[in-house]
């Protein structure tokens, strides 16, 4: 078969890439390297594996991740329509039984007949070829120098401590101040000061905290640049005082003396919907990262989009080389598309979600279209939008999550309630999108 567009990479990414191209009438040659090649993360060569977990998070349209499911539904996800054939009882969540789920996805495309399996490594990006590249974070070798090359070398590769990023709705105000060391500049931080007995027992808490165990293919990485927080501190009861704690140039408005130590927050994105906590990379379990630094005055009831991880992760800079398309910026490689982590996305959901929107978008260059935008106000679009516009200074993988999308006119101090509200606009934004026709 002469295929219309290939798709490199059988994961959730490229498994609904290859799914939406062919299901458009356009002929797609998926590649898969398993079994003739695994990676140290997979353990078959079933399409759409799951390696850490069978949980596809939250099922509610109050959250993000339920949007995104809702939305990827009405797109006729093959992810969702396997998920939700073989879902497993996990309460408020969707689980699923992975291998029945894989085997689903597996069985389905291989049905398909505008689809041609090829079970190979690829080396190299085609060129002259219409191409959805979801390789995965793991992505090494030919095929990694291949995209280095055609992004440019704006090609990321490390071994990454990151810092957690929580929502302003959740800060209280009343305890933090705004403000710079020395009063230089703008206000552009977000103080929450300590004193000596609460960051006493914030110390003792981190310092006793829990971490992930770090998996047995990173082991031999070198970790640079960012040292976690916790191995910081182990250090000595001062270090952070004297690091990124340290309350040097800063005046507590509430007592105009100079804290013990002080935890500053910086906007993540323009709206300032969402804050980083500056020198906080970390590889401490996701549970004990909201018991502990829940600890810090003003984040009380810290709502967290994003933990901090502490993982091998190879992803293109999506804001310097990729359009919200998932195509390439760079000249002439505009028929060249990503999907994945790959692209700076985060989760199995979000995924396949940008396997979707890259697989539409394939097809329609194929048909001699132009690619779409999806609308800012859906989940797809939001995270199309961080792929490929992110105005964060330090640009990192993340999960869909409500900072991603534009703020409601209304100010609704609710959490389910204002995610409801986020879903109804996105969901009928979705709609009229799909009505004028944009994905035919």
């Amino acid at each position: 078969m002469k295929p219309d567009i290939i798709v490199i990479g059988a994961g959730l990414a490229g498994s609904e890439a290859a799914w939406q191209a062919a299901r458009r009438g356009l002929k797609v040659r998926l590649c898969e390297m398993r079994p003739v090649k695994l990676t140290p993360a997979h353990r078959t060569a079933w399409f759409g594996e799951l390696v850490c977990s069978n949980s596809l998070r939250a099922a509610g349209l109050e959250n993000a991740v339920g949007l995104l499911k809702e939305e990827m539904r009405r797109m006729d996800s093959l992810v969702m329509a396997a998920a939700d054939l073989h879902r497993v009882p996990a309460g408020g969540a969707l689980a699923v039984d992975r291998e029945l789920f894989a085997r689903e996805i597996t069985r389905r495309l291989e049905d398909e007949p505008n689809v041609e399996i090829v079970r190979e490594e690829v080396s190299e990006i085609p060129q002259g070829k219409i191409s959805v590249t979801a390789s995965g974070p793991l992505t090494e070798g030919a095929l990694a120098d291949s995209i280095r090359h055609f992004s440019g070398n704006a090609y990321l590769y490390f071994f990454d401590a990151a810092a957690p990023i929580i929502t302003r709705e959740s800060i209280d105000f009343d305890k933090a101040f705004w403000a710079s060391r020395y009063g230089k500049g703008d206000a552009d931080y977000l103080n929450c000061p300590m004193t000596r007995e609460e960051y006493e027992d914030f110390y003792r808490a981190l310092v006793g905290a829990e971490v992930h165990q770090v998996k047995d293919f990173e082991r031999n990485l070198v970790f640079e640049g960012c040292m976690p927080v916790e191995v910081m501190a182990s250090r000595g009861p001062q270090t952070l005082t004297f690091g990124p704690l340290k309350p040097v140039g800063l005046t507590d408005p509430r007592t105009g003396k100079r804290p013990w130590a002080v935890v500053q927050l910086r906007k993540e994105n323009r709206e300032g919907t969402m804050f980083n906590l500056v020198g906080f990379q970390t590889n401490l379990k996701w549970g004990e990262q909201q018991r502990v630094f829940r600890l810090i005055p003003g984040l009380e009831q810290a709502e967290f989009v994003r933990f901090g991880v502490m993982h091998r992760n190879s992803f293109l800079h999506g804001p310097k080389v990729l359009l919200p398309t998932f195509q390439l910026k760079a000249k002439d490689c505009g028929q060249m598309l990503f999907a994945g982590q790959i692209t700076g996305v985060e989760g199995y959901l979000e995924s396949a979600a940008s396997g979707l929107v890259a697989g539409i978008n394939a097809a329609l260059l194929a048909g001699g279209r132009e690619p779409v935008l999806f609308p800012r106000e859906t989940a797809l679009g939001a995270l199309a939008w961080h792929a490929g516009c992110s105005e964060s200074e330090d640009f990192q993988p993340m999960n869909i999550n409500w900072g991603l999308f534009p703020s409601l006119e209304e100010r609704i101090r609710n959490k389910r309630e204002r995610g409801a509200k986020l879903a109804e606009r996105a969901l009928t934004a979705l709609e009229k999108f799909v009505s004028e026709g944009n994905l035919v």
